[in-house]
């Protein structure tokens, strides 16, 4: 069952055309279909260009919008060269910067280039993007930036250290951008989804019996995201119980159930 949004997404603000990163799989695939949906041509950003094709295609028969697919590791230096480039040519007034990885480990014993890498994708890629389509946007006067950050970048979380500052990163970013550029016109809105039903969840080894909740589908989470946007909101939870969480357990308390279950996870995988 698809799930409606009370706030559909204006095209004159945020439209013609919205960039969507990791658009290949999971929540931006959901964002992309959803911006679709509402009459928006999309462009697809992820390393799998095939599969953004079929994606594109699929979305184009269904909704009769247009679509780019952009090749690109948001993990290189370059990658925002040839976003750039690809998008050069269009009016685009929405970017959905969602890409990003996690990965349960011990952090010392993670090698440093693989940190750097982590931290290349999930903090530099998003600042990189909203600061060259921020002023593209602010240039235009209207427009709207959505950064996906994370229920785990409200504290730090063990084994999954960087990831955590990351997110976090992301989260003080996009709450100084809603400030600083809603006089220009652009709006910001950070999304913080907790465990949402997509391959992450798998490639973690996470269990249902790890979660304390049944993780909450892609639709209802990109609705909530898509919907705060619409509504000028600076930042939001998606989903009523995590809402609750994390205004009501003690920050302390979430820190350690957190560390506990990927101290769980890792013990599980090294007796695979």
């Amino acid at each position: 069952m698809r799930v409606r949004r009370m706030k559909r997404i204006d095209k004159s603000v945020f439209g013609p055309w919205a960039i969507v990163t990791g658009a290949s799989s999971g929540i931006g695939k959901e964002f992309a279909r959803q911006l679709a949906a509402d009459g928006l041509n999309v462009v697809l950003v992820a390393r799998r260009v095939s599969i953004l094709e079929e994606i594109g295609r699929d979305f184009a028969g269904q909704f009769g919008v247009r679509y780019r697919a952009v090749q690109a590791d948001l993990a290189h230096e370059d990658f925002l060269e040839k976003l750039a480039a690809a998008a050069a040519d269009l009016d685009v007034g929405l970017v959905v910067s969602n890409a990003g990885v996690s990965a349960n480990r011990e952090f010392l014993a993670a090698k440093p280039a693989t940190l750097l890498e982590s931290v290349q994708l999930n903090v530099v890629a998003h600042l990189r993007l909203a600061h060259h389509f921020g002023n593209r946007l602010a240039t235009r006067g209207r427009g709207g930036l959505l950064l996906v950050s994370s229920l785990m970048g409200l504290q730090g979380v063990p084994y999954m250290a960087d990831y955590a500052a990351a997110k976090a990163f992301i989260l003080s970013l996009g709450e100084a951008l809603h400030s600083e550029l809603y006089r220009r016109g652009v709006r910001v809105t950070v999304l913080l989804p907790g465990p949402v039903d997509t391959p992450m969840l798998d490639e973690l080894g996470l269990m249902p019996a790890d979660l304390p909740m049944r993780p909450m589908s892609t639709e209802r989470c990109v609705a909530e995201g898509l919907a705060a946007l619409a509504s000028g909101t600076a930042t939001r939870v998606a989903g009523r119980m995590n809402r609750v969480m994390t205004t009501l357990m003690p920050r302390s308390l979430t820190v350690k159930m957190l560390g506990d279950m990927n101290a769980k996870i890792l013990a599980r995988g090294e007796t695979r």
